[in-house]
């Protein structure tokens, strides 16, 4: 597990016990809203506001009324439209929502988004041509073309009009357009500046539909809307909170046949939605079809009124979602490969890979697993035909695109912004631009820059964790970004079992303090990659919730994070006192040098730990926890002093080498052939003497 540096809000707990009181919320609730700022009645009714009444006029957006007008006059005069949209989950829900309002007040629209495959993001002249050539004369896109200056241009060339809705960055001046409708614009006065391209798809035709007409407007798409504004990953607050707690509700009993199917496909058609539901489960569904450039079929989903229909594209979308994560798996797969022979954990602040064969559709999530998985920024490249595609994903403090722009020679087109980006390059430029990149990482970035940042609402003890103040989180949904899950923290919980399930790819554990045992689920990691073993005391970062098995309900915590605690570190730390004054020749006691000596099967244990966990060659774990590991393992008594005695024992064999960097041990094997021996060690011998 990847160290994570915690910051713990310190909420006020007598404002949250007022908050409790006065508005009813749980504890637990009251404190995560008092951590975040929100410790007054007003505030947390401001925050945690759902009603319509909150919706902002569409009309204060700017150039709505020029929007409004075109697309008007476009349906009186029977003018052919077109929604150009983009193929992630916000573009093409954007796509569907605009194009069913048009279509219910009788207007000849259809709609367009480029293949992502060949075509890649946004306008093209090349769609322009094609578009015009099919007779439409006017285009308004959903989600893109803030910065489409050319195409804009040559679409008012052609004799097509343009009304722009984006929701992304703009530049100072804007395209030549009949209209560009942008909560972001620097000239706009709209209140809130967070909506999804979604979002400002449905502010478009609140505004064809008037005010009096914006209940039936959320009824019919509501659902829709908030799929695309979760699936975009933007901020759960303001016009976003209504619109997605609206939506849910929607989708729970939706008219959208496409979207019916899909949660019974999904499995969710009984479940409760949340936006955890659409991040997960929904939206990389939806997403694949675009991956695999065939967002026409999730579009089609949307649109279609034909039940059968749209239970063959729901069983397509999930099928195609396999096949993104057979893709995605198989790239990564071959991308570890890469790793292990290229990488240097000791040297690299950076990831640059490249491959033949790559899908280019999916290396974007693989370059996020990457750069999750080692704690720094990563770009892989899919080369096909001498032409490599990019896909980049960076961490705060390392601006991607400012990384980017440093090499910009050597690169054919590039975007992006801090945190992910995209680029195109010659094949033969690959090698220059990959030593540039690792370079200005070198410069750039500082080791404590790598280290992800938890963020803490409060530490809280057992006498917070009841079912009622858990089932009390609720009133807090739905979450996501500016209003995450709460988490919480315990310190000196004692780890009384640890339980690996799903082939030991996750780990069940009973922790317990005060008298109160807890289950606590860690997924993502083995037992035998534990940094602790059962006997140890330990600090935990987790979620709370309701679990549910046969009929009996439980709190549960999900753990994002557990590190020892601070006595076991004390501990270590005694023990290798102990051991550097060994190796300093200092004098030990004969209990002292027996806390220290390894028998053999504990010198065949950590070995063999070791071999078993090294890839092709290399392993690097945290410094406290490789002892804990082997003793889980092992089921032996080895502690981090006689840790370090075995090393040094394999050492001095020529069997490996070791040092620590960043907190980490860094194990190197050396090629041995036949069989060591390790009876001549000075270290283990010394030892021996000693403790007799």
């Amino acid at each position: 597990m990847k160290i994570k540096k915690w910051v713990t809000a310190k909420p006020d707990l007598q404002a949250a016990q007022s908050l409790s009181e006065t508005c009813g919320f749980s504890p637990l609730a009251a404190a995560a809203l008092c951590a975040r700022g929100v410790d007054t009645p007003e505030k947390a009714a401001a925050f945690l506001s759902t009603d319509i009444s909150g919706l902002h006029n569409p009309m204060r957006l700017c150039d709505m009324g020029k929007a409004v007008q075109q697309i008007r006059t476009a349906i009186a005069e029977k003018q052919k439209i077109i929604v150009f949209g983009d193929y992630d989950v916000d573009g093409i829900t954007a796509t569907c929502v605009l194009l069913r309002y048009l279509r219910s007040l009788g207007a000849d629209a259809d709609y367009y988004i480029p293949n992502r495959l060949s075509e890649g993001y946004g306008l093209s002249c090349a769609a322009m041509d094609a578009l015009y050539e099919k007779g439409v004369r006017l285009i308004v896109t959903v989600d893109s073309g803030v910065t489409a200056f050319e195409e804009a241009a040559y679409a008012k060339q052609l004799g097509m009009k343009m009304v722009i809705t984006d929701h992304h960055e703009c530049r100072e001046q804007m395209p030549d357009a009949e209209a560009v409708v942008n909560p972001r614009r620097p000239v706009c006065a709209y209140p809130f500046t967070e909506l999804a391209g979604v979002g400002v798809a449905f502010k478009l035709i609140c505004a064809l539909a008037e005010a009096e007409h914006l209940q039936q407007m959320l009824d019919a798409y509501a659902d829709l809307v908030a799929l695309g504004t979760v699936a975009d990953v933007m901020p759960i607050i303001g016009e976003n909170r209504i619109i997605v707690a609206y939506g849910l509700e929607r989708m729970a009993v939706t008219q959208n046949l496409g979207l019916e199917m899909l949660l019974r496909e999904a499995g969710q058609k009984s479940r409760r939605l949340t936006a955890s539901v659409i991040s997960f489960i929904l939206a990389p569904r939806i997403n694949a079809a675009g991956r695999m450039g065939n967002t026409e079929q999730a579009v089609e989903l949307f649109l279609t009124d034909d039940p059968v229909r749209a239970q063959q594209l729901a069983a397509l979308l999930c099928e195609q979602n396999k096949q993104r994560q057979a893709a995605e798996n198989h790239i990564l797969q071959q991308a570890l490969a890469q790793l292990r022979k290229e990488y240097h954990p000791l040297e690299d602040k950076m990831i640059v890979l490249a491959g033949e064969g790559w899908h280019h559709g999916v290396i974007g999530i693989v370059s996020s697993r990457i750069c999750d998985r080692y704690g720094c920024p990563s770009v892989l490249i899919a080369v096909d035909d001498g032409i490599g595609k990019g896909s980049g994903r960076s961490m705060e403090g390392f601006n991607l695109f400012e990384a980017l722009t440093d090499s910009a020679h050597l690169l054919d087109k590039f975007g992006g912004h801090e945190l992910a980006a995209g680029l195109t390059i010659q094949q033969k430029n690959i090698c220059e631009f990959k030593s540039r990149l690792l370079a200005y990482a070198d410069t750039h970035i500082k080791p404590e820059d790598l280290m992800p940042v938890l963020q803490i609402d409060c530490a809280i003890t057992p006498a917070y964790i009841t079912q009622s103040a858990v089932e009390g989180l609720a009133a807090l949904e739905p979450f996501g970004l500016k209003n995450p899950q709460p988490v919480f923290s315990m310190e000196n919980m004692y780890v009384e079992d640890i339980t690996p399930i799903s082939s030991d790819r996750h780990v069940r554990l009973t922790l317990s303090r005060d008298g109160i045992s807890y289950t606590a689920m860690l997924f993502g990691t083995g037992a035998g990659g534990c940094g602790f073993a059962q006997g140890n005391y330990v600090d935990i970062a987790f979620h709370l919730e309701v679990n549910e098995y046969r009929g009996r309900q439980s709190v549960q915590l999900v753990l994002e994070d557990i590190r020892l605690s601070e006595c076991e570190l004390l501990t270590d730390q005694k023990l290798l006192n102990l051991y550097n004054r060994y190796m300093s020749d200092g004098a030990l006691t004969a209990m002292e040098a027996r806390v220290l000596l390894p028998v053999r099967p504990e010198l065949v244990a950590v070995w063999r730990h070791i071999i078993s966990r090294a890839e092709d060659g290399q392993l690097s774990v945290h410094s406290n926890a490789l002892s804990r590991q082997v003793q889980w393992e092992s089921k032996r008594e080895i502690n981090i002093g006689k840790l370090f005695v075995c090393l040094d024992v394999f050492s001095e064999s020529q069997l490996l080498s070791y040092n620590f960097r960043d907190g980490l041990l860094n194990i190197t094997l050396k090629p041995y052939k036949g069989k060591a021996d390790i009876s001549k060690s000075v270290v283990l011998n010394t030892l021996k003497s000693m403790s007799r």
